[in-house]
């Protein structure tokens, strides 16, 4: 595929710019983005969202979405829909039926577990360990005990680390962290994993050197962003269809990342024909794809807080995919698909290897 500037696209439909027959349009956008400041950033849930439908369509929507709020807002955001006084344009929006209703597709990501997933893919290799100990070590330890080993593992993992002054060096912290732990002695499989984690200094210091003589990562192993974008074109391009993705202009999206999606997919088998960068205020379908990732953000992240709306959690779940990184199972039974019930250990162990 080859990048072009002027138009920030890239493309594999030859030269003319002749579009494929079949191709699968899909407009995205993403709510929670932190980088890798996955544990201290401004919310717990990522959230990337992709929107089929005609543009003429989509605007039709746009227009009577602004008509029901009636803001003299130039550009709307999910904030808007969020607002209490504007709830029955929500509920409309994510209903049955309703706009999205089979258009749109939701991919989530819980950023604790996302870190709990990344360091035991790094250190063990083992993705089902990351769900043994979010699920039986995170219950079972104090209430300080959870919250320091969640920091210092994103610390050792963040390819710039914070250097704050007195903090110890990224790997001594995590293992630090990793004793305190394992003395909490949590059972349920978690201890198993706690000491696999502490025997893993040497990978870890390994890890931490690499990235230190690396001038530039391409795929920040914290960065949700870049899997997420190929999880959204692997759902779109079930059974083998060809896909073109328009997203939302963002800083992370650099070409040399764009390839890096591209390769990710080809390995995949994903039919990526095309990426695109637009304004969202250009594509109307981006800025749908903007109010579905930001209501499913903040409605998911409520849920993970035990405060969660059942009218708006019910609606989300028909947005939800079995591809989600999510290792809280309580607010899962509420947000995930309808046909997963009584199957959530299968979706979030299939979880934890997706995203890599």
């Amino acid at each position: 595929m080859t990048w072009d500037h002027r138009n920030r696209t890239t493309s594999a439909l030859g030269p003319s710019g002749a579009r494929a027959a079949g191709v699968v349009d899909v407009a995205c956008d993403e709510s929670g983005s932190d980088g890798e400041n996955l544990v201290a950033g401004n919310t717990p849930v990522f959230a990337h969202a992709g929107v089929r439908m005609p543009v003429d369509v989509a605007e039709g929507y746009v227009r009577e979405i602004r008509d029901r709020i009636r803001s003299p807002a130039e550009e709307y955001k999910a904030n808007h829909l969020l607002r209490e006084k504007h709830r029955p344009v929500l509920e409309w929006l994510l209903s049955r039926a309703g706009p999205l209703d089979g258009h749109a597709r939701v991919h989530l990501v819980e950023k604790a577990f996302l870190v709990v997933d990344r360091v035991a893919g790094l250190l063990l290799d083992d993705p089902a360990a990351a769900v043994t100990l979010f699920r039986t070590g995170r219950p079972a330890v104090g209430d300080a005990a959870w919250p320091e080993f969640l920091t210092a593992a994103n610390r050792l993992l963040r390819v710039r680390s914070d250097g704050a002054p007195g903090a110890p060096a990224p790997v001594d912290g995590f293992l630090r962290a990793v004793d305190r732990l394992a003395r909490e002695r949590p059972g349920g499989g978690a201890s198993e994993v706690l000491e696999r984690l502490g025997g893993a200094r040497e990978r870890a210091l390994a890890y931490r050197e690499e990235v230190r003589d690396r001038p530039y990562v391409v795929a920040p192993l914290l960065d949700p962003l870049l899997p997420s974008v190929v999880a959204t074109a692997a759902h779109w391009s079930a059974g083998g269809r060809p896909v073109r993705l328009t997203h939302d202009r963002q800083n992370m999206l650099t070409p040399e990342r764009i390839r890096w999606i591209e390769e990710r997919a080809r390995r995949r088998g994903i039919a990526l024909v095309e990426f695109r960068l637009v304004r969202a205020r250009d594509d109307a379908r981006v800025q749908l794809a903007d109010f579905l990732a930001g209501t499913a953000q903040r409605i998911a992240s409520d849920e993970l807080a035990g405060h969660g709306d059942p009218v708006l959690g019910g609606l989300l779940r028909t947005f939800t995919g079995a591809d989600a990184v999510w290792g809280d199972e309580e607010s899962w039974a509420r947000l995930g698909p309808e046909a997963e019930r009584g199957t959530a250990d299968a979706a979030h162990n299939s979880a934890a290897g997706e995203a890599r």
